[in-house]
């Protein structure tokens, strides 16, 4: 797999507060968690907090959406691998979890993640390869790379058909 020379990349978002119920930020309960998340090009994503931390189950928070990137992340690392190493991918699907503790000061942080990817290859002959490509797939995937908490992968291959 050629990687190519270094690069530098930008990402822009822009967050923006929905919730102000008249009052503002005058006390905790008087407002909502509410905002809205947008990117040039993109459809916005209703975000809030999590239901834990009065926001409304009906949005997305940013802790789902920090697990949600890392799944996603390591998908795309794992089928960039698997083409390169001419490995058929026809499926692949994940159910992600994470862990978060708070602390008394208001303060927390994830403790660890894991991926649960479900993959299936075109043919027996490429599972053993497909299961090895996980190991890579984290090597260089960059969310993972960026956090510190461990990322834990519980991979299952099988052969279509």
């Amino acid at each position: 797999m050629v990687i190519g020379r270094a690069k530098q990349h930008h990402y822009e978002v822009r967050v923006r507060w929905t919730g102000n119920t008249g009052e503002g930020t005058g006390s905790y309960r008087g407002y909502e968690r509410s905002h809205d998340v947008a990117a040039a090009g993109k459809p916005t994503i209703p975000g809030s907090a999590d239901s834990a931390f009065r926001g409304d189950p009906s949005r997305w928070n940013p802790e789902e959406l920090l697990v949600a990137a890392l799944s996603q992340c390591q998908m795309l690392s794992y089928l960039a691998v698997a083409a390169a190493s001419e490995v058929v991918v026809v499926d692949y699907a994940d159910t992600a979890t994470a862990e978060m503790v708070t602390h008394p000061d208001g303060s927390g942080e994830f403790t660890s993640a894991t991926l649960r990817p479900a993959v299936t290859v075109a043919s027996p002959d490429m599972v053993e390869t497909a299961r090895g490509l996980h190991d890579r797939a984290r090597e260089l995937c960059f969310v993972a790379r960026s956090l510190d908490f461990p990322v834990h992968h519980e991979p299952t291959v099988r052969a279509a058909g």
